[in-house]
């Protein structure tokens, strides 16, 4: 099923809710449009985008999923709403400040945890999460 046009952006409001959110569930589509279960994970905010990673890098179950679907639905703070997965391709400096937003956000878990889902490995498996109509 291929992803609907996403021609809204975040709001204020949904930026700031999802971005304070400590976790945030992520239910891929399936290929007859239903929602898988959702999975929780982390999210950050880097300027008026929103991001997840794959702490399990391209062989995780719900990267892998998200890829294959292309949207999906998030649910974070109590807003839900339906989005498109981007693979980020950002430059240095657009990973450079998501690396920040995570470590900003979630080092108190410690080195261990954080250090999955930060530097250059975790760039690569980097999804931008889109409002979708």
């Amino acid at each position: 099923m291929a992803p609907e046009s996403t021609t809204r952006s975040w709001t204020g409001d949904e930026l700031a809710t999802i971005g304070r959110a400590e976790e945030l569930g992520l239910a891929s589509l399936r290929g007859d449009g239903t929602l898988r279960p959702y999975v929780t994970m982390w999210v950050v905010r880097a300027g008026d985008e929103l991001y997840v990673r794959s702490a399990r890098g391209p062989a995780g179950g719900w990267y892998v999923r998200a890829l294959r679907a292309g949207a999906g639905r998030i649910r974070a703070g109590g807003l839900e709403r339906d989005v498109v997965f981007v693979v980020e391709p950002a430059g240095l400096d657009a990973h450079a400040g998501i690396d920040a937003a995570y470590h900003a956000k979630y080092d108190r878990y410690g080195p261990a945890i954080v250090g999955s889902v930060v530097g250059e490995k975790a760039h690569e498996v980097t999804l931008r999460l889109l409002p979708r109509n």
